[in-house]
């Protein structure tokens, strides 16, 4: 009797099985940790006749690594990067269980399917093809497995690069996550290379009172403050303001339009469901993403908190603060809890042109475009080191597949068809670039 899920192609099972592992991040150092996701990994490795090394700084925060001899030893080492840790799937509000990895309508379902242990597992399939062949990638790969990036890798990347920096030695690129996947623009399919990430700044809003008794006539009370401040800020539209990547960007979606010179947002609009994703990389933005105060119905609290997620343009974050003090006014102090870099390298390169060729020999004659994320990934730890990261986690999806919509979304899917496509294009590319 066949077990169940044999039939799928390798790179689903890894897939599959990698979601099974509930390496759930809720942030602010609370993980359910990604040991025995890392362990998997590892082993995998080590059956493809690689030698392993677990990182673990904090207890069930693990972190694995392996090095592949490439035929070329004078090139840099490229380093190829996932996270293990996965945000928090909230049960009912799915069609399936999150972490069964189910497979239905020819796609795999689970919390990670998306973000992004599909490229975890693309990662591991296209290198045992490579190793199982008795082939050897033209250069020296460094396969990292992260934990802790929904966190912004502070319990993860950071601490490896900042205590396990050989693990890099002779790199000077990377690949990751959030790019190489498809979008249409007016029924016209084009891929996505991320040649740059927003950077992350998240703070918190404190409003303070005087505590009284809610039946009170009361000015002085921290909740309405701080409502006051979240609406403001949460509704400010932050104008358009485009960067080297997103003016190429503009202009390829002008092309594939017929709309050339038309407003940005106008054109993001024709990338179907890719419209949001694309316009938030055009512009600052500012959602409020948590609210704290009270503790008793009848009872106004002299402190309130709320959580602002602000993802800013590479270079403008000292002036994207100034800008919501002034928004938020004197009476609400602004903390910054986390802040990182933001990244953007030139769309030209070796390493470029390579990804653009292995997605054109598997969908020819299909543009490549490059964009800025408006996420973050752990490529901002690596650049530490001086390593350039990219976004290539190659994916041919459906048209009307809300695939950027299912980042940190509920029902997060991805089509096997597209987990086998990414399998090829990485293979073929890690034979010659």
């Amino acid at each position: 009797m066949p077990t169940p899920g044999s039939d799928l192609p390798e790179v689903a099972r890894l897939a599959r099985d990698l979601i099974r592992f509930d390496t759930t991040n809720f942030g602010g150092g609370r993980s359910r940790g990604e040991r025995e996701a890392a362990e998997y990994v590892g082993a995998f490795l080590e059956s493809l006749g690689l030698e392993p090394e677990y990182y673990e700084p904090i207890d069930r925060r693990t972190n694995v690594m392996a090095r592949v001899p490439g035929r070329n030893p004078d090139r840099p080492a490229l380093v190829l990067h996932g996270h293990l840790d996965v945000v928090p799937a909230v049960a009912e509000d799915w069609s399936v269980d999150p972490f069964a990895g189910e497979v239905r309508d020819g796609m795999l379902w689970g919390r990670g399917a998306v973000d992004m242990k599909d490229m975890d597992a693309m990662i591991l399939a296209s290198v045992a093809d490579l190793l199982r062949a008795g082939e050897r990638p033209e250069r020296d790969l460094v396969l990292v497995f992260f934990a802790d990036e929904e966190n912004g890798g502070i319990e993860g990347s950071q601490l490896v690069v900042r205590d396990r920096p050989e693990w890099f030695a002779g790199a000077t690129e990377a690949i990751s996550e959030v790019g190489g996947y498809s979008i249409s623009v007016d029924d016209r399919r084009a891929y996505l290379l991320q040649v740059g990430e927003k950077a992350l700044v998240w703070i918190r809003l404190v409003a303070r009172g005087r505590a009284a008794h809610g039946s009170s006539f009361h000015p002085d009370n921290a909740v309405t403050r701080l409502a006051e401040a979240v609406a403001a800020l949460g509704r400010t539209a932050w104008p358009v303001t485009l960067t080297d990547t997103t003016t190429q960007l503009v202009a390829a979606l002008g092309e594939l339009s017929g709309r050339a010179g038309a407003d940005p947002d106008e054109l993001a609009g024709h990338a179907g469901p890719a419209a949001g994703f694309l316009r938030a990389t055009l512009r600052t933005t500012t959602n409020p993403t948590g609210l704290t105060a009270g503790y008793k119905h009848n009872v106004i609290p002299d402190r309130a908190e709320a959580l602002i997620d602000v993802r800013v343009l590479p270079g403008t974050e000292d002036a994207a603060i100034a800008d919501i003090r002034r928004i938020i006014g004197d009476d609400v102090e602004v903390e910054i809890v986390h802040r990182d870099i933001g990244l953007e390298v030139p769309f030209s390169g070796d390493l470029v042109d390579a990804m653009v060729r292995a997605l054109g020999q598997h969908d020819p004659g299909t543009p490549v475009i490059p964009y800025l994320m408006g996420g973050g990934t752990d490529n901002k730890a690596l650049a530490a080191l001086g390593i350039a990261g990219y976004g290539f986690a190659p994916l041919r999806l459906p048209a009307d597949l809300d695939f950027t919509g299912m980042f940190h979304g509920v029902d997060e899917r991805v089509p096997i068809a597209a987990l086998e496509f990414g399998q090829r294009v990485l293979t073929d590319l890690l034979r010659t670039c």
